[in-house]
């Protein structure tokens, strides 16, 4: 019964959104997805917070890492749009959402999944963009007896060495919201002895790009501990399939698990190694593997029941 409440009261929330604020009433295009003084006066829409949990009532758990492949329908919605000169402000991709806020700074970027090291947003800029004279422009260089060190970017050579247009001869690739090909989730599952059931909370989410100087090695560009963007998923929608007055957040997509993912790690003695350590060159067995690892957790959850 407590379910039902809980899904009732979760569908009624998500009923207050719209797709575009105002878009009925607006008099002007500028003010398409702008709230009136009322509804901001009457907003409470905040994500549903998580409860406690005292480590006494976890009977059992496991922190899995799991891969999301955008590549799959399923998880279009984290993937889409990746191209925002042709939709409105309020659609952005998961992407789209996760850098800008790392950009302004407004939420704490990690190394990796277990948050020993923190990052700056201009660590990773290396990553997202890269700079390559091509033999035309080294020709020229050579001809005006130029050496370049690290403190002078190819782009800037027609300022500081007076070439005109010369970033004509430069090779710009950078790293966009269509080259994403996957997002990294750590999660735990857990037994609730009070609520008597099994849980799920998410901790990581690391979007996965190729690396911008090797575009055939997939790298992690960043984490973010998911309950310090829960807000921020929260208020950033993606697009519902099914009505389009009724956008689903990030934060309910990622919670409610409405994606397709592959367990690709599962905590171990042998440091948390992961799947493909240990079953190499065998794309077969390894999915195997990741079902196998799913079934640990199905499984204690309807053991518990048994007797």
């Amino acid at each position: 019964m407590n379910k039902i409440v809980v899904l009732l009261a979760a569908m009624i929330l998500s009923g207050m959104v719209s797709a575009q604020n105002n878009i009925l009433n607006a008099k002007d295009p500028n003010e398409i997805g702008k709230k009136t003084e009322s509804q901001m006066e009457n907003d409470n829409d905040l994500p549903l917070p998580y409860g406690f949990v005292d480590d006494r009532d976890v009977l059992w758990q496991k922190t899995t890492w799991e891969k999301v492949d955008l590549d799959e329908r399923v998880n279009f919605p984290l993937y889409y749009p990746i191209d925002t000169n042709y939709v409105g402000k309020e659609r952005r991709s998961l992407f789209h959402v996760l850098s800008a806020a790392a950009r302004a700074e407004e939420v704490t970027l990690y190394a990796d999944s277990y948050f020993n090291e923190k990052r700056e947003f201009k660590d990773i800029e290396s990553s997202l963009m890269s700079q390559e004279i091509d033999d035309a422009g080294i020709n020229i260089l050579n001809d005006n007896g130029i050496v370049l060190d690290d403190t002078v970017k190819p782009l800037d050579i027609d300022t500081t060495y007076n070439l005109a247009d010369f970033d004509q001869y430069v090779n710009v690739r950078t790293i966009g919201a269509s080259d994403v090909a996957e997002y990294r989730l750590r999660g735990v599952w857990y037994l609730d002895t009070r609520q008597s059931e099994m849980r799920y909370r998410i901790l990581g989410v690391c979007p996965v790009t190729p690396d911008v100087n090797f575009p055939d090695e997939l790298i992690e560009l960043f984490c973010v501990y998911y309950p310090d963007a829960r807000e921020l998923l929260h208020n950033a929608k993606a697009f519902n399939t099914l009505n389009s007055a009724r956008p689903i957040s990030f934060d309910h997509i990622l919670n409610s698990r409405r994606f397709n993912a592959v367990i690709y790690k599962m905590d171990n003695v042998q440091g948390d190694r992961e799947v493909k350590r240990y079953i190499a060159d065998n794309s077969m067995m390894q999915l195997l593997e990741s079902e196998r690892l799913k079934d640990i957790v199905r499984n204690k959850e309807i053991d518990m029941w048994n007797y």
